[in-house]
């Protein structure tokens, strides 16, 4: 039988490799900080995601507007509303445009079919007020009125007094109605006013330096009327600038009669400088609402306001919004033409007066405050 020989080879049984506590330690900051390195680049990378659907969302707004006036032969107004605004006595409030009269409704609420949701303009009934609507159909959250960087854009608009308590959906766009103030639209048109059977291609400055539309931004508060899509509230679904008329410029411009606006060109008043309402504007001029809850709040967030009065002697009595977004330095607008464009934060302020009025028959530079 073969003797089998049997080798020591004197080494011990290996231990199973691991890592120690420091060890494990070391890794677990080595990948937080490649993730604290990645995530600038993570969040800018979602940044643009969002800009490029507000932008696309704001074109789309544009083209609705096109198509309907392509459809009805003139622009959509301001809002269907009892008391719309005639061109005459500044002073007089019976001239004024007055957004809670009458039926009540947006110009957002008119372009509905061509934003594809014909079937949600079915239920609004236009010769109702919108506060009198079955199902509320008002507070349909719309994605395309969504701008994604602004977090508080999916909030409610429901006030005992103003809406009686009916909810309305919020979203971020708006159109500009005048460079002055809101109810004088009639007398300081911007795009889209009420009351006016316009057509965008008679309009004395063309389309492609006339501001429509503009982003606004939400608050997680439902008192605040920001954002309100069916609304033709300032700050709701309507802007102007505060940029007050020099009324002693009385060159008449061609068509005046055509198009039923007021009869002089729009000149900027040199005395409102300062006083305006340019894209995110932190003051001294605020939002003018119908309610400015918790206004300390507002300030803190960027987004100042105060409450409108309807006493004549009250310097509270005027009506004004800002255009206002998240993005950085300014906000997405759209031109008569539907094309898109970022106006700046510190945009020369008579050149966007100029952008909104539609009669102002000036040459405009845009470099440096539009791109």
């Amino acid at each position: 039988m073969q003797q089998r020989t049997l080798v020591k080879t004197g080494s011990a049984i290996p231990r199973n490799p691991g890592f120690t506590i420091v060890e494990l330690l070391v890794v677990i900051g080595i990948i937080g900080l490649l993730i604290s390195l990645l995530m600038p680049s993570v969040q800018s990378a979602r940044e643009a995601g969002r800009r490029m659907s507000c932008q696309n969302n704001i074109r789309q707004l544009g083209l609705a507007i096109q198509n309907y006036e392509s459809s009805k032969q003139s622009l959509p107004p301001s809002g269907l509303v009892a008391q719309a605004g005639i061109a005459g006595d500044y002073f007089n409030p019976a001239y004024h445009f007055n957004g809670r009269t009458g039926p009540m409704q947006s110009w957002i609420v008119l372009v509905l079919p061509y934003l594809e949701e014909a079937n949600l303009k079915k239920l609004i009934d236009q010769n109702r007020s919108i506060l009198q609507q079955p199902g509320d159909p008002q507070a349909t959250i719309l994605p395309t009125l969504l701008c994604p960087s602004d977090p508080a854009n999916r909030s409610i608009f429901q006030h005992a007094t103003y809406t009686k308590g009916k909810p309305f959906a919020k979203g971020n766009y708006a159109a500009y109605v005048s460079p002055v103030h809101v109810e004088f639209q009639a007398n300081e048109p911007g795009a889209l006013v009420a009351n006016r059977k316009h057509r965008s291609g008679r309009f004395p400055d063309g389309t492609g330096k006339t501001m429509f539309l503009a982003e606004v931004r939400t608050r997680d508060n439902s008192l605040d009327q920001r954002g309100a899509w069916a609304l033709p509230w300032p700050g709701s679904s309507l802007l102007a600038f505060d940029m007050h008329s020099d009324t002693s410029y009385s060159v008449d411009y061609v068509g005046k009669r055509d198009i039923g606006m007021a009869t002089k060109i729009y000149h900027v008043n040199i005395f409102s400088r300062g006083q305006t309402q340019p894209p995110n504007n932190a003051g001294p001029n605020m939002d003018m609402l119908y309610d400015c809850p918790d206004p300390a709040e507002a300030q803190l967030s960027g987004m100042p306001c105060a409450k409108y009065s309807e006493d004549a002697g009250n310097p509270n009595h005027f009506q004004s919004a800002a255009p206002r977004s998240m993005h950085p330095g300014g906000v997405f607008i759209t031109f008569g033409d539907a094309s898109v464009h970022y106006l700046l934060d510190e945009v020369n302020e008579d050149l966007m007066a100029y952008l909104i009025s539609i009669n102002d028959s000036q040459t405009l530079d845009m470099t440096g405050g539009v791109r």
